[in-house]
């Protein structure tokens, strides 16, 4: 076994520890295992600077393989489970307000720019963005 090979499978044993430990979303994993292909290859590829960048190419496949193949985030619904609000202030079109949600004051804006919103209006919070409360009139959605 040459030293090269030796060297790829300590480099290969390490990076695959590394993510039995540190969880990298596969990422030292795929290193890893491409550093034991570079093992195998390090007779053939003979010269370092050779060896690097089969790694780097084999490496960067692998993780771009490995990641299109992982569950993608859900994107947040529009209206997940629509709870009631009261608005305490007006909502211009546009604009933000006030509404009476769960027992606080939030600022909340219309979910339709174009809409006006009176003062003392159930609405519906279809989402939440950050500390903005997303809503729509109960009259537009229930004709």
């Amino acid at each position: 076994m040459s030293s090269a090979m030796s060297i790829w499978l300590i480099i290969g044993t390490g990076l695959c520890l590394t993510e039995l430990f540190f969880p990298t979303a596969f990422v030292t994993l795929m290193m890893g295992l491409s550093a034991f292909a570079v093992a195998l290859m390090s007779g053939i590829l003979g010269k370092l600077w050779l060896q690097v960048v089969a790694w780097a190419v084999i490496s960067m496949v692998l993780v771009f393989m490995s990641q299109r193949l992982l569950p993608k985030p859900r994107r947040q619904k529009k209206s997940p489970d629509a709870v009631i609000a009261e608005t305490l202030s007006e909502i211009p079109p546009g604009k933000p307000g006030r509404v009476l949600y769960e027992g606080n004051s939030w600022r909340a804006r219309c979910d339709d720019e174009k809409l006006h919103i009176a003062a003392h209006e159930l609405v519906y919070v279809v989402r939440r963005e950050g500390t903005t409360l997303i809503i729509m009139p109960q009259s537009v959605l229930h004709g």
